[in-house]
């Protein structure tokens, strides 16, 4: 996997999802992890697990359970990737707007880590949007 790791992550959510598998790995990194944290906060994924190589986290890989519906369906529907690596997009702390009436999810990374909108909203932050996810 070259190039972005996020979109590369969310991507890979998203078929995984789409194809009705029960987890996917992804190669780790603390960018990856915190990323997973905020979409288990808020329900897209169940849960995940690093698995470390020879004691080394660094070269370990993420085990991540993709979450689903009561009815089956997969909770991430589509995905959306804002900022790339050609073109950053920021966010003021004001502008930060609820996505799809609440039923959706905007990831960014702020001066405070990587949370969700409703987060940044709380916390008074903006920073660079990275993805949206429904």
């Amino acid at each position: 996997m070259v190039g972005d790791k996020v979109s590369n992550l969310i991507i890979k959510l998203k078929n995984a999802s789409k194809a009705k598998l029960a987890t996917v790995s992804f190669p780790y990194t603390k960018f990856s992890e915190s990323i997973l944290e905020t979409l288990k906060k808020d329900g897209f994924v169940k849960d995940f697990s690093v698995k470390a190589k020879k004691g080394l986290k660094a070269f370990g890989t993420l085990e991540i359970e993709v979450a689903y519906e009561e009815d089956g369906s997969p909770k991430i529907q589509d995905v959306k990737r804002v900022s790339k690596l050609s073109k950053r997009v920021y966010v003021k702390a004001g502008d930060v707007k609820p996505l799809r009436s609440g039923y959706g999810l905007t990831v960014f990374s702020t001066p405070k880590g990587v949370m969700s909108d409703k987060e940044a909203k709380a916390e008074h932050v903006g920073g660079e949007e990275l993805f949206r996810i429904w």
